[in-house]
């Protein structure tokens, strides 16, 4: 690998890339307004058994949106229905290093299997490579869901290895696969 100069401003450029749009959705900052569609999916056993601890009221939802997503916002986005302009999860694209960022996401169980966290991301590793001129887009998702790792698999990223007891959730010690993608292979 050879040397290379990097010399954009990833906070810019996520600040500029705050608004996105797909064929069918948008995606766009959370709010506060966001909290009774994020409490619908975030309070779900199902939703969230591999993501995060699950919210117990909408107090605790809106606390989480504004320590996580109104904080530090860039980088972080609502999913949005353009058909009817329903909020149905969150997609992140954070950076670890001037070349390197992590997608992750969550979405309403009543959403899955329709193709949304694919296309969602599609356009995230778009903006990763295209603008924000990273060499690696990479992800994580605990062992146990593999259909995490299918949205992974969708966006052409390539299953590295499995990261044994990489990561707590839930009181609990689990393992994490790996995915990633390199600059070379977005540009074949």
């Amino acid at each position: 690998m050879g040397k290379r100069e990097h010399t954009v401003n990833p906070w810019l450029v996520l600040a500029e890339n705050n608004h996105l749009e797909t064929k069918r959705l948008r995606l766009r900052p959370v709010t506060l307004a966001d909290a009774a569609a994020m409490y619908q999916y975030a309070s779900d056993d199902e939703t969230v058994r591999f993501v995060f601890p699950k919210h117990t009221s909408i107090e605790c939802t809106k606390k989480e949106i504004a320590s996580y997503f109104l904080k530090e916002p860039l980088g972080k986005y609502g999913i949005e229905l353009k058909e009817n302009n329903v909020f149905i999860g969150t997609v992140d694209l954070r950076m670890i290093q001037l070349f390197c960022a992590e997608i992750g996401y969550t979405l309403n169980k009543a959403y899955w299997g329709h193709g949304y966290m694919p296309e969602a991301c599609e356009v995230l590793k778009k903006l990763a490579f295209e603008q924000l001129k990273i060499s690696r887009l990479q992800a994580v998702h605990d062992a146990r869901n593999p259909k995490s790792g299918r949205v992974m698999e969708k966006i052409g990223m390539k299953k590295e290895g499995l990261l044994r007891q990489s990561s707590e959730r839930k009181g609990e010690i689990v393992d994490d696969w790996m995915y990633s993608m390199t600059l070379g292979e977005y540009q074949q």
